[in-house]
């Protein structure tokens, strides 16, 4: 405070300033809270998620076990099947954080493997682990986007406290001070000229 010149233009600055980091200090608490709620729905939607993992899980690992208890060891057709690689990554903005955005291929029935030594136990099993990928990729998703919006509301509300806390706080005592001098100038210089004219 000791810093602050008390004048006329200097009080002008100080109320810009102020006005600016309390408008500053409302759109940290509207990103904090915007942030806020897609995170709680993408909280919900993860535990959805997870629990229809799980049963998919329980189902592929069911399938795999019939597979094998029918065609014996399924290593060998399970190494022919190629690499799916039909995972795009793209993302998405909210309130400036790069969200992304997980897109997994539907199961399509190409199969990598002859109708010779395999029956149907195998075609279920493969299809139980498509759903899996597929379950996986948006639950990577929705965890990434969690964790990332947790780190941006981290963020904004370190610049909200720090706004609300220090910076509004420091311009508002700022403004009181110069104010208090300013109106103390006058008082003098009223005497002053009280002085004056009784003289003259």
């Amino acid at each position: 405070m000791a810093a602050v010149t008390p004048t006329k233009g200097s009080l002008a600055r100080a109320r810009r300033s102020l006005s600016l980091a309390q408008m500053g200090y409302e759109l940290m608490d509207r990103k904090r809270n915007i942030l806020i709620r897609e995170m709680m729905q993408l909280i919900d939607s993860a535990k959805e998620i997870q629990a229809e993992i799980d049963i998919t899980f329980t189902r592929a690992y069911s399938a795999l076990q019939q597979a094998n208890i029918r065609l014996g060891d399924c290593l060998d057709i399970a190494l022919a099947t190629p690499v799916d690689d039909t995972l795009r990554i793209g993302y998405r903005s909210v309130m400036g954080v790069e969200i992304p955005i997980v897109a997994a291929a539907d199961f399509e029935a190409k199969l990598s493997y002859g109708f010779f030594g395999t029956d149907s136990s195998l075609d279920q099993t493969l299809y139980e682990f498509y759903r899996v990928k597929k379950l996986c990729a948006i639950l990577a998703e929705v965890e990434t986007s969690v964790y990332r919006l947790a780190e941006a509301i981290k963020k904004a509300q370190k610049r909200a406290n720090a706004l609300k806390n220090i910076i509004i706080p420091r311009y508002t005592a700022d403004i009181d001070y110069i104010i208090g001098v300013l109106e103390e100038r006058e008082r003098e210089e009223f005497s002053r000229l009280k002085v004056v004219k009784a003289r003259k």
